[in-house]
C-alpha cells in the first residue's frame, strides 16, 4: 500500500519506543488500530454505496433500453394492417350497435335559440284524429314545433295554429 519494508518498519517502531516510552506504547498502538479500523469501515461503506448507485444508474439504463424497446413494439402493432382489419371486423359484428339509432351529421348552419314549450295536454279531437289515421292506415306526421313571433290577442290565429299542429 505504502510499499513499506520490514526495516522501515523496525525503524518506525525503534523511534515509537524511544518518543514514547515502553509504558504508553501499547495503549497508542491500541488507538492507531481503532483508528485504522475506523478507517477501513469507512472505505468500505463508500465503495458499498458507490457501488450501489453504479447498479442504480445501470438499472436507469435497462429501464431505458425497455422503455425503447416497448416503444418499437407498440409501433410495429399500431403499423400492422392484420391489427386494423381486426379491430374494423369487430367493429361491424358488434352486436350492441345495432340497438342504437343512426347517427346523423350535424349541420353547420347557425339555428336560432329556441325556448322550451310545455306540451299542451291532449283533447278528445286529437284521439278522434288518431283512430281515423289509424282506421285509414296511415301514420301520424311527426311535425317540429317553430316558435312563432308573438301575435295580436286574436281568436282566429290561434285555431289556425292548433289546426297546424293536428295535421
Amino acid at each position: 500500500m505504502f510499499d513499506i519494508g520490514w526495516s522501515e518498519l523496525v525503524l518506525i517502531g525503534v523511534v515509537a519506543l524511544i518518543a514514547i516510552g515502553p509504558k504508553e506504547l501499547p495503549g497508542v498502538l491500541r488507538m492507531v488500530g481503532q483508528w485504522m479500523g475506523k478507517a477501513r469501515k469507512m472505505a468500505a461503506e463508500f465503495q458499498g454505496q458507490f457501488q450501489e448507485a453504479m447498479r442504480e444508474a445501470e438499472m436507469a439504463d435497462l429501464k431505458k433500453s425497455f422503455d425503447e424497446v416497448k416503444e418499437a413494439a407498440t409501433g410495429f402493432t399500431s403499423n400492422n394492417p392484420l391489427t386494423s382489419l381486426q379491430k374494423d371486423v369487430s367493429d361491424a359484428l358488434r352486436v350492441d350497435a345495432l340497438d342504437k339509432p343512426a347517427e346523423t351529421p350535424t349541420t353547420t348552419a347557425i339555428e336560432p335559440p329556441t325556448t322550451p314549450t310545455t306540451p299542451e295536454a291532449p283533447t278528445p279531437a286529437t284521439f278522434m284524429e288518431a283512430e281515423a289515421h289509424a282506421a285509414a292506415n296511415e301514420p301520424l306526421a311527426i311535425t317540429r314545433e317553430v316558435e312563432q313571433a308573438p301575435v295580436a290577442q286574436d281568436t282566429a290565429p290561434s285555431e289556425a295554429i292548433k289546426d297546424a299542429k293536428a295535421s
